[in-house]
């Protein structure tokens, strides 16, 4: 009996470290750390960005290009010395899959200025969330123009 009790005991002890909140925590958890992404993006934060992206992050664009984080962090201290952008979520659904992994999904406009010329953009996104040394990181992400 003792050896069954310890046994459990160090069940516990082990797994405990590795589980991430129950799933409504980690809901509530990533569309916070969406709002925190859009929030950076806005102010070209490339700090608060480098904590929610993971290091080997693959985002996919709306145009169909790739970047690593490295690409997409350079092109946004090159574009925030110019232009005022504005990202407005509207809506968001996380999907979580096991204790570890949630793909967030949803509809953001964005308005801005391109190259002189005033743009409007609502796109649909896919990010996936990683709960990896103690926190949520975002691996992959894409987004796709939304017709009117």
């Amino acid at each position: 009996m003792k050896l069954i009790a310890g046994l459990l005991l160090c069940l516990c002890a082990v797994s405990t470290p590795f589980l991430a909140e129950d799933d409504g925590d980690s809901q509530s958890k990533i569309i916070a750390l969406e709002r925190a992404w859009n929030q950076a993006y806005k102010s070209a934060d490339t700090q608060a960005l480098d904590s929610l992206l993971d290091n080997s992050v693959v985002l996919i664009n709306d145009d169909g290009s790739v970047q690593t984080k490295t690409d997409f962090l350079g092109s946004l201290k090159a574009a925030s010395s110019s232009q005022d952008q504005q990202v407005a979520l509207e809506s968001i659904a996380v999907h979580m899959h096991g204790p570890q992994i949630a793909v967030a999904t949803g509809v953001f406009e964005a308005k801005g200025m391109e190259a002189g010329k005033r743009y409007v953009r609502r796109e649909r996104f896919g990010d996936t969330w990683v709960y990896k040394n103690g926190k949520w990181v975002c691996v992959a992400t894409n987004a796709i123009p939304v017709l009117r």
